[in-house]
């Protein structure tokens, strides 16, 4: 994939919270930037070979500025740590287009967005187009800790204020998040959106689905997931490169195939962008990613390789 890169530039950088670093990038030119859509992201190139995807928190219809903020996360492979020790003001940067794969859905007639920790970014740029819709939403805003959390200055202030309910750990029980409450009883035409850590991600699915919602009005976007590399060797054929190679207990397709030189182009590493998407040709993968929907993982047409594994003795990928 050969997509054409902007040139951006640190025009300001504040760091909120304690951990949280939020960087306003605008053109190196000066020329507006492109438009997006709510939910969309952007792949930081924070070094030679380390490119890391941060989700828009900007209101998508101010195109002189694309807003992110980066959590310096002590368990990361040193993108966010890179992000906060690089990324100063005045230092330019290159970055993809936005991509939307966390979209919001045209036919809702109510949304209710919950982000958890730093994954309140996307929930952000939604909460001001559909305020700019007239459209019935919420906002909820959960963290440990409200003197560690980003953005509350701005979301205090923001024009859909009254729509932003925040729950901390660290505060009274009559502020925690009460899903069945939240939820109800799903009503026709209602979406829910949430962003954070798995474990707080699959707890508002589940709540969501114990509440009645359909899985197509349950929307969602892992930042990091761990990857389970377990399981027995298999084999991989490179149908176009006419090559072959083992993939062994604990190793990657994508390092077996950089062992006999086939270079795949990778982003996150853990199945959550989509940028390592192959093509299966034969056999049956065993899916351990999040970014394909369970009927693009029944179809067993695609892998992504720096996760997924094989259920078959044998994957012969288009590659």
């Amino acid at each position: 994939m050969n997509e054409q890169l902007l040139n951006v530039v640190v025009r300001k950088r504040d760091i909120q919270g304690v951990d949280v670093v939020v960087l306003d990038l605008e053109s190196a030119d000066g020329a507006p930037l492109p438009r997006f859509d709510a939910g969309a992201h952007v792949d930081i190139h924070v070094a030679p070979g380390l490119v890391r995807q941060y989700s828009l928190c900007s209101d998508p219809n101010d195109v002189r500025c694309y807003r992110l903020g980066v959590l310096k996360d002590p368990a990361s492979r040193g993108g966010s740590q890179a992000v906060h020790e690089a990324l100063l003001e005045g230092r330019e940067v290159q970055i993809s287009a936005p991509r939307n794969l966390f979209p919001l859905a045209a036919d809702a007639q109510r949304s209710v967005l919950l982000g958890g920790g730093i994954g309140i970014t996307p929930m952000i740029a939604m909460a001001y187009v559909l305020h700019q819709q007239g459209a019935a939403f919420e906002l909820h805003y959960c963290g440990r800790s409200r003197s560690r959390s980003a953005f509350l200055a701005e979301l205090a202030q923001a024009p859909f204020a009254s729509r932003v309910f925040t729950h901390f750990d660290d505060e009274g029980l009559e502020q925690r998040l009460d899903l069945a409450k939240v939820f109800g009883h799903a009503a026709p035409g209602t979406h829910m959106y949430t962003c954070g850590p798995s474990g707080f991600m699959d707890w508002v699915i589940e709540g969501a689905r114990q509440q009645g919602y359909a899985e197509d009005h349950i929307h969602k976007e892992y930042f990091q997931v761990e990857v389970d590399s377990s399981g027995a060797g298999f084999e991989v054929v490179a149908a176009r490169s006419n090559k072959t190679v083992h993939v062994a207990e604990g190793q990657s397709i994508l390092d077996a195939l950089a062992g006999v030189g086939i270079k795949i182009e990778i982003s996150c590493e853990q199945g959550v962008c989509g940028t390592c998407l192959c093509e299966v040709l034969e056999g049956e993968p065993d899916h351990r990613d999040v970014y394909l929907t369970e009927d693009e993982k029944a179809a067993n047409d695609q892998i992504l390789v720096c996760c997924s594994r094989a259920k078959s003795n044998k994957l012969v990928l288009d590659i």
